[in-house]
């Protein structure tokens, strides 16, 4: 009796009827559904002003209960019951991947970033390209740098060595900070841990390793190409260093050489490490950026080994081996599904280059390194590291919301008459999903938020199409190329860009904007490209 009980099949959930769909029906009444939720939300963001992750989560209820799903799925009950609720299992579903790759990562570069290690980086670049070639230099800092720490951090802890470098030269501004920020644009858009690509590799399921891989082959060409767009801007638009922010670089390095001075002497010899790493940490904060710029150099004030203060930056070779480490476990892991057969060697293997292990171990490398062996205290580690978290909030509560929309998106059947839809227009999925993320990136500014939504809509286009993991990262790629795609006065980067190098609206425009926009279709035209072949 059981055995025929369990081969009766189950009966198919009944469509969604309710909402909108009373006024239109069909598939005619989801497309309607989508269409104003995502008019609604642009209007939320850009016109309304609401946080980004209010409006997500806000239209995606409004979404869901306008496309028929009942209170109960989209929430749950509150006694215990079969019923999952949607807006949970969306946000912990892909929060569960992303939430710890992206702590890792912001504590190894806020490590990084404290310690000195981008100056130190910087000026071997700067030595070993001579003069002549110092915006290349300044284009490979931002390139290696750039795949630890945020875009914006990155601009705060480097921007006083492209005014050196500037008014050494005499030459235009833009010659040198222009390859520095397509270098750090570059790794925040196609390389894991930056949260848009983990977050996208979390909604497609796809291995990091992939991702890193597709974004090294897909942003170097990008990155490249924009890059001579800079050598081309930066001859032809001249911008004079800001001299306000020299003056406050320069007073912040007395300031910071002041305040040892000072504390040395209250004590009878070196200061500790703990207040100097403190006032460092400040660097993850956007507010302090420009003084912690200016001083993240002289971070490394730490008690030495023998309590003198270690003067010295890390060492290039250092800073090499903790954001390597990582970078090749997690590529190693992937690979080893595909050229070894199952054995002990291999589950060592993958079990090193999990992502959440791979981090772990590059941090704990960065806290001995960088930290511990310079003599920085444990709890001078556990102020940089705190601090650093600060601002990670924001990011993961918007993809988590992100990951809320597309599956409300999915669960009330938008997705699949999105799908339908898209497969009649005839174009290409990986060009589709560009489309789709360039118009939510001009609309409202955050590549965050084009990501994420954009994931959230492309994802049922290629279900069941039996597509490889190196495909699916292609179109993760041309995503993540349509989120940076024409910066401009609603996205704040354009604001950092202009203020901290003085470069005015209009010229903003003509460079950042446009570098942006080479970047963005130099990668997609590459991620199309090698489509077609995988």
């Amino acid at each position: 009796m059981s055995s025929l009980l369990a081969a009766t099949p189950t009966p198919e959930a009944p469509p969604h009827t309710g909402g909108l769909l009373l006024l239109i029906d069909g598939t005619a009444g989801l497309l309607t559904v989508a269409a104003l939720g995502i008019v609604l939300l642009l209007v939320l963001i850009i016109k309304v002003r609401l946080q980004p992750f209010v409006a997500l989560l806000a239209v995606s209820i409004a979404v869901g209960l306008s496309a028929g799903l009942s209170v109960t799925e989209l929430f749950g009950t509150v006694q215990r019951s079969t019923s999952v609720s949607m807006i949970e299992s969306g946000m912990g579903g892909i929060l569960g991947h992303v939430a710890i790759i992206i702590g890792l990562g912001t504590m190894l570069g806020a490590i990084l970033e404290v310690s000195g290690g981008a100056e130190a980086l910087s000026a071997r670049l700067l030595n070993l390209f001579g003069e002549k070639r110092a915006p290349l230099a300044m284009g490979l800092t931002g390139l290696i740098f750039g795949i630890p720490v945020f875009f914006d951090v990155g601009i705060f802890v480097l921007a006083p060595i492209v005014y050196a470098a500037a008014k050494r030269s005499g030459k235009s501004i833009l010659l040198y900070c222009m390859p520095l920020l397509a270098g750090l644009s570059m790794t925040h858009a196609f390389l894991p841990p930056h949260p848009g690509p983990v977050a996208a590799a979390g909604l497609f399921k796809v291995d990091l390793g992939w991702v890193i891989l597709m974004g090294v082959v897909v942003g170097i060409p990008a990155v490249l190409a924009a890059w001579a767009y800079a050598a081309w801007i930066g001859k032809r638009l001249f911008v004079p260093v800001p001299q306000d922010m020299v003056e406050a670089a320069e007073e912040a390095k007395a300031a910071v050489a002041a305040e040892r001075a000072a504390r040395r002497a209250a004590v009878g010899g070196p200061t500790d490490g703990a207040g100097t790493a403190t006032g460092a940490g400040t660097g993850t904060g956007t507010g302090t950026g420009k003084s912690t710029g200016a001083g993240s150099g002289s971070v490394a004030v730490a008690e030495g080994p023998g309590g003198d203060p270690a003067e010295q930056p890390p060492s290039l070779s250092t800073v090499f081996l903790i954001i390597g480490t990582p970078l090749l476990l997690i590529l190693a892991a992937t690979f080893s599904s595909i050229a070894l057969d199952p054995s002990t060697f291999r589950s060592v293997v993958e079990f090193f280059g999990h992502p959440f292990v791979a981090l772990t171990i590059a941090l704990l490398m960065a806290y001995y390194l960088l930290g511990i062996r310079r003599g920085w205290s444990r709890k001078s580690l556990e102020t940089v590291s705190t601090a650093s978290l600060k601002p990670v909030g924001n990011i993961l509560l918007v993809v988590g919301a992100g990951g809320v929309f597309g599956a409300v998106l999915k669960g009330s059947g938008i997705a699949d008459a999105l799908a339908d839809t898209f497969n009649d227009v005839g174009l290409p999925i990986i060009v589709l999903a560009w489309l789709i993320s360039v118009v939510l990136r001009v609309a409202q500014g955050s590549a965050t938020v084009a990501i994420v939504t954009t994931a959230g809509i492309v994802v049922p286009l290629v279900e069941g199409q039996d597509l490889s993991q190196a495909h699916l990262a292609l179109i993760i790629m041309a995503i993540s190329a349509g989120s940076i795609f024409a910066s401009h006065v609603n996205d704040g980067g354009f604001w950092i860009v202009a203020k901290y190098f003085g470069i005015s609206e209009r010229d903003t425009l003509k460079s950042w904007t446009v570098l942006e926009t080479v970047l963005s279709v130099a990668g997609f035209a590459m991620a199309a490209l090698l489509s077609v072949f995988i």
